[in-house]
């Protein structure tokens, strides 16, 4: 069965409230995880306990929020993601809008990749949802 983004949006702002214990009024689809709901990284993943619960789908471990490319030096230089270390995120996260990032690839700014727009852009690739 189909959702409506509208429906997706309205699930993941649920979950997101019950994780984090924010107001429903605060998780905007452009609200960060971590600036604007205060998200910290154990939160991740009790986050993505929910959404798979939610959804009844299965999310792979590192596939909302990849891990392992920080720590790559192939993709990080001098805090900054090199172009392969951009081009394996934009690969990783197709859910995930790199426009500003782009411009600063540094990597304490990476967070901000993590909003609710991209949860709700993940969860509606995984759902299929209507169009």
């Amino acid at each position: 069965m189909a959702m409506s983004r509208e429906e997706i949006f309205e699930q993941v702002r649920e979950t997101l409230v019950d994780a984090l214990g924010v107001d429903e009024d605060e998780v905007a689809e452009e609200a960060t995880l971590t600036s604007d709901l205060g998200a910290e990284s154990i939160d991740f993943l009790d986050i993505v306990f929910r959404l798979e619960k939610g959804f009844d789908i299965k999310i792979p471990r590192g596939e909302l929020f990849p891990e392992d490319i920080f720590n790559n030096p192939d993709y990080v230089e001098n805090g900054k993601m090199t172009e392969a270390g951009l081009t394996k995120l934009k690969a990783t996260m197709p859910h995930a809008d790199f426009s500003e990032f782009e411009a600063d690839p540094d990597v304490n700014k990476m967070s901000e990749l993590f909003t609710v727009r991209t949860i709700v852009n993940y969860i509606e690739a995984k759902v299929g949802a209507a169009a």
